[in-house]
């Protein structure tokens, strides 16, 4: 059984004197023989003390391995973090733009539909203005062309004239009283009014 707390050294080995005994050990040899434990745990020692110089270096080495890799670690989970709150940040921006866009577009829809509803609105009056005034302009016409009528029955125009003004607004569309009075105002006028026959 070794004794942990025994310790020897290449210099307790040179120093270790045996003693003398009747027939004992040949002292040269035994003096080698020392020498040679003593060197080889020198070199033992210097390995020892190289092996505990690089455990020391692996350790150092070991330590910053693992400060770097915690250092990584708690990079990589920040920019993880970064990312779920720059994505999270980026779909509620897109959802914000979507839903803006979605109201531009049904203000711009209702917007368009008022539009349509007044121009129809506008159509409709301007429907009814034609119609109002179709109707006048033919209760014109047709007033008009009763007074024709009525002059050209009327006993002070010369019996010559009477029957091709009749003739003449017989021809013309009803309703069309600029064009029966211009057709009827060339017959009409002339010489006659002096007393003289139309030519």
């Amino acid at each position: 059984m070794i004794d942990e707390s025994f310790h020897l050294t290449p210099l307790d080995v040179r120093r270790y004197e045996f003693g003398n005994a009747l027939r004992g050990y040949d002292k040269a040899r035994v003096d080698q023989f020392r020498e040679q434990v003593a060197d080889e745990l020198e070199r033992i020692t210097r390995v020892n003390q190289e092996l505990d110089g690089k455990a020391k270096s692996f350790h150092e080495q070991l330590r910053a391995y693992r400060e770097r890799d915690k250092a990584l670690n708690e990079a990589l989970i920040s920019a993880q973090e970064l990312r779920a709150e720059i994505r999270d940040q980026a779909d509620r921006e897109g959802q914000l733009v979507l839903r803006e866009a979605r109201n531009e577009a049904e203000r711009l829809l209702d917007q368009a539909h008022a539009d349509i509803r007044r121009l129809q609105e506008q159509l409709e009056q301007l429907e009814r203005l034609k119609r109002t005034y179709l109707t006048h302009l033919r209760s014109l016409a047709e007033r008009q062309l009763a007074e024709v009528e009525a002059a050209l029955d009327s006993p002070a125009l010369p019996p010559s004239i009477a029957p091709r003004a009749s003739v003449t607004a017989a021809r013309m569309p009803e309703g069309d009283a600029v064009a029966t009075e211009a057709a009827a105002v060339p017959r009409i006028s002339g010489s006659w009014m002096d007393g003289a026959e139309p030519a």
